[in-house]
């Protein structure tokens, strides 16, 4: 489960990546179903993989809290990024901030992913 949502990442982070280096909406289109892909590999699997590792007492309790961050970090995100462009006056830099964040969230969870054996 842990190389679906790692893959998940780093397809979306590269998809982004791709985006501000090219300038035809075709190759605009190809990134966008690149990080597509990713993120239909990462956002439902995220919840199972909650569901899996949770205790039947605890489930609803932490995936609500899963829930509350994940949608708590839209809105972070959204923040974070105009702050980027602001501060840089370069509209690539948020591009560069999702996407290395991205990339770098794929690598932790690599690491730190308990590998469950049925």
């Amino acid at each position: 489960m842990d190389a679906v949502i790692v893959g998940g990442m780093w397809l979306y982070g590269l998809g982004l990546l791709s985006i501000p280096y090219t300038n035809n909406v075709f190759l605009w289109i190809l990134e966008a179903g690149i990080m597509g892909l990713g993120m239909a590999m990462l956002y439902p699997t995220l919840g199972a993989t909650i569901a899996d590792f949770a205790s039947v007492e605890t489930r609803g309790t932490l995936l609500g809290i899963y829930r509350f961050w994940c949608d708590f970090g839209y809105a972070v995100a959204a923040l974070t990024l105009g702050v980027s462009v602001q501060m840089t006056q370069a509209l690539i830099a948020p591009f560069l901030l999702a996407s290395v964040v991205m990339i770098v969230s794929g690598l932790y969870v690599l690491i730190r992913l308990p590998n469950r054996k049925n």
